[in-house]
């Protein structure tokens, strides 16, 4: 077999799923494998590369051993609840055992309709699918939890979105596709036997540990507000903007999951939003800590039942575990943004000054990606016109350099520059570039996409002959929107 499978999600009730198998295309091409992510995976090069293994990467064969299923799952997307939704276009084709011993789910989006796809033709256009290899190989580099990208296919076939676009087909690979809303599918339903299954289901696969607890549900609930918490802060470190933290794109393996209107900021502005449909900013920069919780706040609601046979006790018990999530958050985002200044286990008066930064930055429009990196050239070199030359109103950056450096007179400045080059990348998925990707994509150009995916392998080290990509956008090149991929 290709693929080491075992499938314990198939074995759950049918109310979890729906049985659907892959739809075939007409003229598959392999565009990219990710050969070291196959070699983790345990899976055999040779026989992935073949003709057969396109194959099964463009759903036009089965994967001996896989049980192909669509997951069931409710969702609150921009606030509003939508107690139907569901892999309306992605197709889990069964779960990998590792050489290790690891377990992860593999999936096909793009790979026809499901149950799931109201309407829909379950289908996926090109560009959604370069982008999301793109931007979640570019997060496992920088160290994020993520979702992978284990192939792109093109399927040689239109789609019709506003107009005819290429087709494509995604392979990724999670520790988990469980999300918030799964847990919602049930939990609408007043399915509690479910609910408990799902939990139970989810403690064995995920939080092992849980289970020696003295209340493992509760224990559940601070596990996963943990790594969301600190999973936010991590995106934030790189100026990444999610764009659609609804609660159906939120996983319980603290993954980053779904990148369809996800960008990088280019110029720093705590409340930029890319998502074409986020017209009030609700999954803004700033703003993603608050929704992680107001998510988080819907999971617990589901667990209510799981925590105390008493519903008051119940709820004290979430509400004990929600209040955590803000401090969590602000300490992990306290030592990721002093860590890009320099300063390790930065205290409050720290915090303070790097925030006195962000806010020069947003008035002056200043890139946050080569402003943070600027700074540790600053520091090794003493010449500050590099990063000064970034801000619209010099004056301000000029008294905070003082004040960082009187700040810093006393540290190690080796070690400064060193921990600032570990946290600060010189390359990030810039939103220009990506659409660069896109459109020679849809031509039936995939080097600019080859070039920019091998690049962010490597995005804290100097790469000179990729120079032209560490550059911001010019005016005419900035990307205003982005759009989901349904």
């Amino acid at each position: 077999m290709l693929f080491n499978f075992d499938n314990s999600y198939s074995t759950l009730p049918d109310a979890f799923f729906a049985r659907t198998e892959p739809i075939p295309v007409r003229e598959p091409v392999l565009i990219r494998l990710n050969d070291p992510l196959a070699v983790e995976l345990g899976i055999d090069l040779a026989q992935l590369h073949s003709s057969e293994g396109l194959a099964i990467l463009a759903g036009n064969e089965a994967a001996a051993g896989g049980q192909p299923l669509a997951m069931a799952y409710s969702g609150h997307q921009f606030g509003g609840f939508s107690p139907q939704l569901g892999d309306g276009r992605a197709i889990l084709l069964g779960e990998v055992i590792c050489p290790d011993g690891a377990r992860y789910d593999m999936q096909l989006k793009g790979s026809g309709p499901t149950p799931f796809s109201r309407r829909g033709d379950g289908r996926s256009a090109l560009g959604p699918v370069l982008r999301e290899y793109i931007v979640s190989e570019a997060f496992a580099a920088l160290g994020v939890p993520t979702t992978r990208s284990l192939a792109a296919v093109a399927t040689g076939e239109q789609v019709r979105r506003e107009r005819l676009m290429p087709g494509g087909i995604l392979t990724r690979v999670a520790a988990s596709h469980i999300r918030v809303g799964t847990f919602e599918w049930f939990a609408a339903r007043q399915d509690q036997v479910n609910v408990k299954l799902l939990a139970d289901y989810v403690i064995e696969r995920l939080y092992p540990d849980v289970q020696q607890e003295e209340n493992p549900y509760l224990a559940l609930l601070q596990q996963v507000i943990q790594r969301q918490a600190k999973l936010i802060a991590h995106w934030m470190q790189f100026g990444f903007i999610h764009g659609v933290m609804n609660t159906d794109n939120m996983n319980v393996s603290g993954e980053t999951i779904d990148f369809g209107p996800c960008a990088f900021m280019d110029a720093y502005d705590p409340m930029k939003t890319f998502s074409s449909i986020d017209h009030q900013g609700r999954y803004a920069f700033m703003n993603q800590a608050p929704i992680g919780r107001w998510n988080l706040c819907r999971f617990a609601e589901t667990l209510l039942p799981l925590l105390h046979a008493d519903t008051k006790q119940a709820v004290d018990q979430a509400e004990r575990a929600l209040d955590a999530f803000a401090a969590i958050h602000q300490t992990e985002w306290q030592r990721r943004l002093t860590a890009k200044i320099g300063i390790e286990a930065g205290d409050k008066c720290d915090m303070q000054m790097a925030e006195n930064l962000l806010a020069a930055m947003s008035e002056s429009g200043a890139d946050f990606t080569l402003v943070f990196r600027y700074l540790s050239d600053a520091l090794e070199s003493g010449d500050d016109h590099q990063v000064i030359a970034l801000f619209d109103q010099p004056g301000a950056i000029t008294q905070w350099l003082g004040q960082w450096r009187k700040r810093l007179r006393d540290c190690d400045h080796g070690q400064a520059i060193g921990l600032m080059r570990r946290t600060n990348p010189i390359f990030i998925p810039r939103n220009h570039r990506i659409e660069e990707v896109i459109v020679a994509g849809n031509a039936g150009d995939f080097t600019p996409f080859h070039r920019l995916t091998e690049l962010l392998q490597q995005p804290f080290t100097a790469q000179p002959e990729f120079a032209e990509y560490e550059s911001a956008p010019l005016p005419e090149e900035v990307v205003q929107a982005t759009f989901c991929g349904t």
